[in-house]
């Protein structure tokens, strides 16, 4: 059955090979940004400059690799109305603010290394526990909704 034709699971429209994009897409910037609280934590410590610079690279490679999951995400989200539902908002929503934070959280950084002990650290934190409020959401998506999910 066709996911389009109001039966069976809702279907991702960005896929490759049936498989959908945003599951594949969406590890990269939450490791990304774990990765980031990481160095920030043990740069606030008293590490060296090098853990500064590997946060902004994180943050930067994050945000990049967050664009393109939110992209696959959005045509999905756009590509079957019956994706369109509370939990799909929610999840988009929690994407959204923590992107908006660790867009702030890299300018910032820039030409300021304190500001990663001073504050940096705990817009990371936040940020992650955004991302497992998402994760959470996401999983309900496939889970409860079937969004994604092979009916064959």
């Amino acid at each position: 059955m066709n996911g389009n034709d109001g039966h069976g699971h809702p279907r991702s429209t960005a896929q490759i090979g049936g498989h959908p994009i945003h599951p594949m897409l969406v590890q990269f910037p939450i490791v990304c940004f774990i990765g980031t609280l990481v160095t920030d934590f043990v740069y606030a410590q008293g590490a060296n400059a090098g853990f500064a610079t590997a946060s902004r690279w994180l943050l930067v490679v994050g945000l990049v690799m967050g664009a393109l999951a939110a992209f696959a995400g959005l045509t999905d989200f756009l590509g079957d109305k019956r994706i369109q539902g509370g939990d799909a908002v929610k999840h988009m929503l929690a994407n959204v603010t923590a992107v908006v934070l660790e867009v702030v959280n890299l300018v910032l950084r820039l030409n300021n290394d304190a500001f990663i002990a001073s504050t940096g650290v705990y817009i990371s934190a936040v940020v992650v526990l955004i991302l497992a409020y998402s994760g959470w959401m996401g999983g309900k998506l496939v889970y409860k909704h079937g969004i994604g999910v092979s009916d064959g």
